[in-house]
């Protein structure tokens, strides 16, 4: 059996109308990861619907709904596999209402692939994607600067929507030496996933080439086993099977394992007794693994959705309050002390109290542009002092990213998300 390649995780954001769907569908369908014949359906189905052009974005907006509307409703994940790399491809929407599919999509994704239309350069949420990839963490950012086409494949119109993008970026704070920008048509089908003839001028890679430029995430196998629970089942014969995906650390058959808070906040302890794979016993998990595990002596009613389980002698932190770092992105008017919306780390779902707002921060240079505002309002970001309603798993930005980024929800909108940058260990 040929070993497998690396997997990576790339979500297309950007704008909404800049053509991140019609970018992907053209990538699938011109690296043959779509069929002439699946085309020529979708080309046949935009024509009827009166969206002529939009055969490519149908490729993944395949939900009914949102071929009528013409707009990405839900992430999208496609398989999609290059010379280097297994990849999943995210679709992340572009519209306000859609921002929560944005940040789950950005907070597991290691690479970002932002779409600026050349028509129209940076917009709103072009800002506020750049400013989500960030502050979620997604370490690798390239730019296709899409629509080229569009404004006759002129380089002085590439260079002008380079110079404001990179204006943004810095901003931010990202590095620049690391970062490509890419001149394309995905409507067209230049530099997707063949080289175009209509800009001699650019000598950059193709996205198809992009993809293979990013770096392979490291697996974090060096840090503590943080394993959170999606579910929690009772199978006949094997007994208690909690399944989850390993964030990172590594769970082997044998392990002392405890999964916290469960049972009162006290955490159960028990030895893996199996793994299981793709319905394949193995004999470790490592991050990124999903995974259904047997531990010996842990019931089904001791355990839940929001545990989280880790080694004895590292057990995962449980907090009785965290400080930490948001961005307010949706809230209908502004946000104060007081305010109790659900919190949404990793798979816990908890009420959270906003029980001080420390400080207002400029997000481009870390400094405090006011110390205890009375509000926060969208676009604000801040450090903050949360106090969950029921003991909660998170762990500090610097010590396990991956367990210390959350999004706060309320009424159906993401109101902010953010990360713990410091906590209050339960006694």
């Amino acid at each position: 059996m040929a070993k497998e390649k690396p997997h990576i995780n790339i979500v297309f954001v950007g704008h909404v109308d800049h053509g991140k769907s019609t970018t992907v569908g053209r990538l699938l369908y011109d690296s043959g990861h779509v069929d002439e014949q699946t085309l020529r359906k979708l080309k046949e189905k935009a024509q009827e619907l009166g969206k002529v052009g939009f055969e490519f974005a149908f490729v993944m907006d395949n939900l009914k709904e949102e071929r009528e509307r013409g707009v990405t409703i839900d992430l999208s994940h496609e398989k999609f596999v290059t010379p280097k790399y297994e990849i999943t491809i995210i679709d992340a929407p572009g519209h306000k209402d859609f921002i929560k599919n944005m940040i789950t999509g950005a907070s597991q994704a290691d690479a970002a692939i932002l779409v600026v239309a050349a028509t129209d350069g940076v917009m709103a949420q072009t800002r506020e994607h750049v400013f989500l990839c960030k502050t979620l963490g997604v370490g690798q950012l390239a730019i296709l600067i899409n629509k080229m086409d569009a404004v006759n494949y002129d380089e002085a119109k590439f260079n002008k929507v380079k110079e404001d993008v990179t204006n943004l970026l810095k901003t931010v704070g990202f590095k620049l030496e690391n970062i490509t920008f890419l001149a394309a048509s995905a409507f067209k089908g230049d530099n997707i996933a063949k080289k175009s003839t209509n800009m001699a001028w650019y000598k950059g890679p193709t996205l198809l080439e992009q993809l293979d430029l990013f770096k392979e995430p490291e697996k974090p196998v060096k840090l503590p086993l943080r394993l959170p629970i999606q579910d929690v089942y009772n199978i006949t014969g094997i007994g208690v099977v909690p399944v989850g995906r390993v964030e990172t650390g590594v769970m082997k058959i044998g392990d002392k394992v405890i999964i916290v808070p469960a049972r009162e906040g006290k955490g159960v302890t028990g030895e893996v007794k199996t793994i299981e794979m793709h319905h394949e016993q193995i004999n470790e998990a490592i991050p990124g693994d999903n995974v259904g595990f047997n531990v010996r002596g842990i019931g089904k009613k001791d355990i839940a959705r929001g545990d989280v389980l880790g080694h004895v002698d590292n057990p995962p932190t449980v907090a009785t309050e965290f400080t930490a770092q948001i961005v307010v992105i949706n809230h209908p008017t502004v946000l104060t002390k007081g305010y109790t919306p659900v919190f949404h780390v990793h798979t816990a779902q908890v009420a959270c109290q906003f029980v001080e707002l420390i400080r207002q921060i400029n997000p481009a240079t870390g400094e405090t542009i006011k110390d205890h505002p009375d509000m926060l309002k969208n676009g604000d970001v801040a450090e903050v002092k949360i106090k969950p309603s029921k003991p909660l798993v998170i762990e500090k930005q610097k010590e396990i990213p991956h367990m210390a980024r959350f999004a706060v929800r309320d009424t159906g909108n993401t109101v902010a998300a953010g990360m713990c940058i410091d906590l209050v260990k339960k006694t």
